[in-house]
């Protein structure tokens, strides 16, 4: 039986382990957080997983939450106008629903299967030199853990790196008490040129329903506001205060809302980066990099989630392949290909988004007012970011779909 160690327990780390050991693989993971800081920490993240990565985790058993968890059936589209109101203001559903379970609650119970189906779990905050140790040990180490010393062994790939520092200052609050939207479920994308970003969604967390809301702040503009806040109750009324100064329509939802807990916030801010795959550890053993670790992107499209479930299939779906050959430098480099040919196509939108909105960009966003089939494929490419190369990011293409469309 061929032996896999993972490092790290999070959304990438977990799926895959939990994937190998029902393949018949011993698998240890090794986490530097027991299920029970997890469960009882601050919030990690503003994850919407979307139905591809959500099948992924179907696949294995693993979306436990379907029934109980409230459904994101579509995504919303605003732009403020410089008079106020809405400049923007759209809507379409998603062809399938999306979802966002709070990983306090998923990982914990991820652990315990990958526990109960025979997996080992080690409590332990790797170093480099335990890296050397593993890899001396199993026949292939994983990181999926995406902080800290190990992680930067893998080094930034400048050629796929379009940025060295942050490129929005983040803010996460999960509430309670949030009015639902009107008709449908939905992500509520507000973008302000210039200013930042703020979407909110419903959620399932420890204490039932909630929404989470996402604060994205160009750096040293007035949603970069975080820094002299104390307390949770202060990043409540911060929260509050944004949306009354930038997104009225969304704070007239906020009369009602209180924190979920005490540890339902969450701010900071990192530079969006692509990596080399694979790090050469000082004895010539290489280690493979998983998901975040690899391809991290700011969380404008929501995307890290998915990105972390979708490397996890190719992962696994590789491992298999293999079967008894060796798992080299090589092998691990062509199965990052297969992944970042997936990825690739996120982090070219993700930047986009990122970037001022180009002139095609505006003229899509605006005719998608009008236009629901323009609308319907911009919302179901946050599923299927592969789709935007056709139209959304290239000018050309972008003019032969409107020009099809209105023909």
């Amino acid at each position: 039986m061929r032996e896999i160690l993972v490092v790290g327990a999070g959304q990438a780390g977990l799926h895959l382990a939990i994937g190998l050991l029902q393949n018949g693989y011993d698998v240890t993971v090794v986490s530097n957080r027991t299920p029970e800081s997890i469960r009882d920490g601050r919030v990690m993240s503003g994850q919407c997983m979307f139905g591809t990565a959500r099948a992924h985790e179907r696949a294995l058993g693993l979306d436990l939450w379907a029934d109980v968890c409230p459904p994101v059936e579509g995504i919303e589209l605003s732009v403020p106008a410089p008079g106020g109101g809405k400049a923007l203001g759209w809507s379409a559903r998603l062809h399938a629903p999306a979802a966002a379970v709070d990983q306090r609650i998923k990982m914990p119970v991820w652990l315990a299967e990958f526990e109960r189906l025979g997996g080992k779990l080690v409590i332990h905050d790797v170093t480099p030199a335990d890296l050397e140790e593993y890899a001396a040990r199993y026949d292939l180490v994983l990181v999926a853990a995406g902080k800290g010393e190990i992680a930067s062994l893998f080094e930034r790939d400048a050629a796929r790196s379009v940025h060295d520092a942050p490129q929005r200052a983040l803010a996460v609050t999960y509430v309670h008490g949030l009015a639902p939207r009107p008709e449908h479920s939905a992500v509520c994308f507000n973008l302000l040129p210039g200013v930042g970003e703020y979407f909110v969604f419903p959620a399932l967390t420890h204490t039932g329903p909630c929404e989470i809301m996402v604060f994205e702040g160009l750096p040293g503009g007035p949603m970069d506001c975080w820094g002299d806040v104390r307390g949770p109750a202060e990043h409540l009324a911060r929260s509050c205060e944004l949306l009354a100064t930038f997104f009225p329509w969304e704070a007239e939802r906020c009369a009602g809302i209180e924190l979920t807990d005490a540890n339902a916030v969450l701010t900071g801010r990192f530079a969006p980066t692509v990596r080399h795959p694979v790090a050469v550890l000082p004895s010539g053993a290489p280690v493979l990099g998983v998901a975040d670790v690899v391809v991290l992107n700011d969380p404008i499209t929501g995307q890290g989630s998915n990105n972390a479930a979708k490397c996890a299939a190719v992962y696994l779906q590789a491992i298999l392949e293999r079967d008894g050959l060796p798992f080299d430098a090589e092998w691990m480099g062509r199965t990052f290909e297969r992944f970042w040919s997936q990825a690739q196509h996120a982090t070219r939108w993700t930047n986009a988004l990122l970037a001022p909105a180009q002139p095609h960009h505006l003229e899509l966003l605006g005719t998608a007012g009008q236009v629901p089939q323009i609308a319907s494929r911009f919302v179901n490419g946050f599923d299927d970011p592969t789709d935007f190369s056709e139209w959304f990011l290239d000018a050309d293409k972008a003019r032969a779909y409107l020009d099809q469309v209105a023909a």
